[in-house]
């Protein structure tokens, strides 16, 4: 969801200075009926003049039995069509955590800006 842009500016996903705040699903698989595994939780801002590149903080919140309340937190700006930001740290089982993060466009529709991506995540823990 955009909160925030340039006063006079349609606040979208390639508009300079937009920023959106996310709470998505993350789930097992692309299905939505899938199990879901976590939250993404944080906030997007389109950094790039162009429009092209967002720059994204953001704590993976798990919620599945296996690593109920721990977190990953990853950081960095998108570089289309292939995302990598880092993991700079993380909570609970991930203390420590270090790694990257790789995103993939799974499903997009621009006109109701929904979208299903592919997230991997490699960490290395203390």
């Amino acid at each position: 969801i955009p909160v925030a842009g340039i006063a006079g500016k349609a606040w979208t996903f390639t508009q300079f200075g937009t920023v959106y705040v996310v709470d998505d699903n993350i789930t097992k698989t692309p299905d939505p009926k899938s199990p879901k595994v976590a939250q993404f939780q944080g906030l997007y801002v389109t950094a790039s003049f162009d429009g092209l590149r967002a720059f994204a903080t953001a704590s993976i919140v798990f919620t599945n039995e296996e690593y109920n309340r721990s977190t990953i937190q990853i950081q960095g700006t998108n570089q289309d069509p292939d995302t990598e930001v880092a993991v700079v740290g993380g909570t609970g089982k991930f203390r420590f955590a270090r790694g990257y993060a790789t995103s993939k466009i799974y499903f997009l529709d621009t006109a109701t800006q929904h979208s299903v991506v592919q997230l991997n995540v490699t960490v290395q823990t203390s």
